[in-house]
């Protein structure tokens, strides 16, 4: 599969740098640069371009305006200087979020998923796999179609599952790679068991026992920060009381 793609950033150099990224990566074909999301309106609306590697911080318009203007199947890789707006990427279900500057590799691994999700839409997999029946507490493990497959996984080794506009990546227990699968994070919700797993964000599901570390209002595995939204700080706050000596009991 080759993915049809556009760069859209205000700085000469991360053009150049990206457009030598593109051409080193077979499955990608670049189709326009744009040095402002003004001008790449009109190409991105005729609905064909794959992927758009988008910067997110430029005049007249900014990335994060121009992607909620984006419609059809085109998916967005955030390339920025600027971490604090990663957390607003879930929000318009980027594929990526890099930062700058980034390598070869970081570009590649952001492409990749992005193909992957291309792959799985191409291919137009009916996921969801279990019975309610056989996902209560007692049972271990769930299916979900990936790959073209249907794969098991094992309740005790999820960590956190990560909900995009179509589709879930469910992130495992010592496996360096997410699994994908074609299923909204509601419906993959209602197969899991009731208070092992908690929400704690729109775009977020955490195994509860698997929580080592909170900051902030973030939940820590290793390398990443699981933001807990406003809508879910109540009940995130009454999971961590009943698992909390501290907080168990009610203050005279």
């Amino acid at each position: 599969m080759i993915l049809k793609c556009c760069i859209i950033d205000d700085e000469p150099l991360a053009i150049e740098l990206l457009e030598s990224y593109v051409k080193r990566t077979p499955f990608l074909q670049l189709e326009a640069s744009f040095n402002s999301a003004v001008q790449a309106v009109e190409r991105v609306s005729r609905g064909d371009i794959d992927l758009i590697f988008l910067d997110i911080q430029m005049p007249e318009l900014d990335g994060m305006e121009f992607s909620r203007m984006i419609e059809g199947r085109s998916r967005i890789v955030f390339t920025t200087a600027f971490g604090q707006y990663a957390v607003d990427s879930y929000k318009v279900n980027a594929i990526d979020y890099l930062l700058k500057p980034f390598s070869y590799a970081d570009f590649l691994k952001a492409a990749q998923k992005a193909l992957q999700w291309f792959e799985l839409s191409e291919g137009n997999v009916a996921n969801t796999a279990v019975a309610p029946a056989e996902t209560s507490a007692a049972s271990p493990y769930i299916f979900v179609k990936s790959d073209y497959k249907l794969k098991q996984i094992p309740l005790d080794k999820i960590l956190y599952i990560e909900g995009l506009k179509d589709y879930v990546k469910i992130y495992l227990e010592g496996e360096p790679h997410p699994i994908l699968s074609l299923l909204s994070l509601k419906s993959l919700e209602e197969m899991l068991p009731e208070g092992q797993f908690i929400r704690v964000h729109r775009s977020f599901i955490v195994q509860g026992c698997k929580i080592k570390m909170i900051d902030r209002n973030r939940i820590v595995f290793g390398k990443e920060y699981i933001p807990i939204s406003d809508t879910y700080k109540e009940s995130f706050a009454e999971f961590i009381a009943q698992h909390s000596p501290l907080t168990g009991k009610p203050q005279n």
